[in-house]
């Protein structure tokens, strides 16, 4: 993918809204305020990414979605009737994604890290969720939850029971609980992301290496001339990556 940037484009990436968590109230506030960023981006925005666990819990029945969402729906709808590419990551959280965001939002869904580049600036962009060293339980789980036959097992349970247990299961993720001192940086040589990329950085150059996953806001160089950033999430911090075709940076929306 290549994506050339007019006088005063921009590129720009958030991941981790984990919309419906940690209830309907608190979900519904930051949903507004996401909204509310995406109007603020959209004149100067060339692409958006949202890279990863955008929702706290999704899964596509072949005729049925989660119920909500739909202030932020009709928003990324708006920018693709405007002609602004809108890209989508599936996340640990919101990996059973099919094609609805495909057919419905003309939005295409990646569910592995993506190669491309701006303005002749290398990128690989992805969730992060798996990557790297360590997190072999997760590791497990991801393959059974990825797995056709128990997505085809899990879809034929009634949507009202079958989220209902999925949202119960969420309820004990460290973003619905915000438990202190789970996010914090402890050094470069346990992120795995990090590893991650320096590992991948041996074998081939990239400028800039955006992930989500971690809940922690990153800026680490990998070497001179490349670096990892990750975004951060959205239930406190509200942090998202911003690439104005000659440098990236990490920000905050202050509504």
């Amino acid at each position: 993918m290549n994506i050339s940037l007019k006088q005063n484009q921009k590129v720009f990436f958030a991941s981790d809204f984990h919309l419906g968590a940690p209830n309907q109230k608190e979900s519904l506030k930051r949903e507004k305020l996401i909204v509310r960023w995406l109007d603020n981006i959209s004149n100067e925005a060339a692409a958006v990414f949202l890279v990863g666990d955008i929702f706290d819990f999704w899964f596509e029945y072949d005729k049925v979605v989660p119920k909500g969402f739909m202030r932020f729906l009709a928003k990324i709808t708006e920018m693709r009737e405007r002609n602004i590419p809108v890209f989508f990551f599936t996340g640990n959280h919101d990996l059973w994604m099919k094609n609805y965001f495909t057919e419905e939002l003309d939005i295409p869904v990646y569910s592995n890290p993506l190669e491309m580049e701006i303005n002749h600036k290398r990128f690989l962009v992805g969730h992060g969720d798996g990557l790297g060293p360590g997190d072999k339980k997760y590791k497990i789980l991801k393959k059974l939850f990825t797995n056709s036959c128990c997505q085809w097992l899990f879809k034929w349970i009634h949507p009202d029971l079958g989220i209902r247990l999925a949202q119960n299961w969420s309820k004990s993720s460290r973003i619905s609980n915000l438990k202190k001192n789970e996010d914090e940086f402890k050094g470069e040589d346990k992120e795995w992301l990090y590893l991650y990329c320096k590992d991948i950085e041996s074998k081939m150059h990239f400028d800039y290496y955006v992930f989500g996953h971690r809940h922690l806001p990153l800026e680490l160089q990998i070497n001179r001339d490349s670096t990892y950033y990750n975004l951060g999430e959205w239930v406190s911090q509200f942090r998202y990556g911003e690439f104005d075709g000659a440098s990236f940076s990490l920000k905050k929306f202050e509504a």
